[in-house]
């Protein structure tokens, strides 16, 4: 683990920069950066042209650590180049932003009111490849949809289990356990999470250092007391289908809970944006999520 890298996370001023659409999101992503599905006929040029937009953000002069703290990467972008550089370097070295790995495949069927993660038989190889990459952290996602405290439960130990793997191989894993911001039961869930959440952090050897992403809650510094507990880094909060607007002005009344937004800070992006407009837009984007962070 880089010593910098993980004093940045917990102190430092900032967000972190969701760039980690895959799989069935990447073509939704596309879309709304103006190429449509009939503009590709490949899996790999859809990689291609996603592997652009990202690489298009990340060297813009708009990306910058003075506001961005770390970027979530999907497997494919850990493993291309900019400037001839692997991205995870490229973060790191000429910007000075934590490069972060999203290692989930994927939701399960929703079931009893949640979506747990699928298995990950190839983790460990991932991991393996990400420590070459010089990746200094992990991100999964599961989702809650309703509050059924036993599904719910199960969420968290599949969460904490998985992310004990990921800090025993020298990461610092962001555990998501999203509440979907449409849920009728989002507050009733939200203090079902908090409890076990609290209750898994309890079990956990002092060494072991994690992050949380959650959706912003419901009442306004429900997670203020985890972030007091020695196990975590940063807690950082996604955007969960808010337009940019609700979603900051939602942040801003949650102390110290920090952005880690993907749509939100993309939405006004375009392919056919001048390089000029879209530094300009990215830029906007940027200042309004690190003032709401911050």
């Amino acid at each position: 683990m880089n010593s910098k890298q993980l004093e940045r996370m917990k102190d430092g001023k900032g967000f972190i920069a969701a760039l980690d659409q895959s799989g069935g999101s990447t073509p939704k992503a596309l879309k709304g950066y103006g190429i449509s599905e009939n503009e590709y006929h490949s899996e790999e040029e859809m990689y291609d042209l996603v592997q652009a937009m990202r690489s298009r953000i990340i060297q813009s002069k708009s990306f910058t650590s003075e506001h961005i703290l770390a970027a979530i990467l999907f497997e494919k972008t850990m493993d291309r180049k900019i400037d001839d550089m692997y991205t995870g370097d490229y973060l790191w070295n000429k910007k000075g932003i934590v490069p972060i790995l999203k290692v989930d495949k994927g939701l399960a069927e929703q079931k009893d009111g949640v979506q747990m993660m699928k298995p990950m038989p190839d983790l460990d190889s991932l991991l393996e490849r990400a420590k070459k990459r010089n990746i200094f952290g992990t991100k999964m996602r599961s989702v809650i949809h309703e509050a059924n405290a036993t599904s719910i439960k199960k969420i968290v130990e599949q969460q904490f289990q998985i992310g004990k793997t990921i800090a025993a191989a020298g990461f610092v894993p962001i555990l998501e356990p999203e509440v979907d911001i449409h849920s009728a039961s989002k507050k009733e869930a939200e203090k079902i999470l908090i409890s076990e959440i609290e209750n898994q952090l309890k079990k956990l050897d002092e060494s072991v250092k994690i992050m949380l992403k959650v959706s912003i809650p419901t009442v306004a510094g429900a997670y203020s007391n985890l972030m007091k507990d020695s196990h975590i880094v940063r807690i950082v909060a996604l955007s969960g289908g808010y337009s940019r607007q609700e979603a900051d002005s939602l942040l801003e009344q949650n102390s110290k809970l920090i952005a880690s937004f993907s749509r939100a800070l993309l939405s006004d992006l375009s392919v056919k944006q001048t390089p000029e407009e879209f530094d300009a837009t990215l830029a906007t984007a940027i200042s309004e999520i690190y003032k709401a962070s911050v």
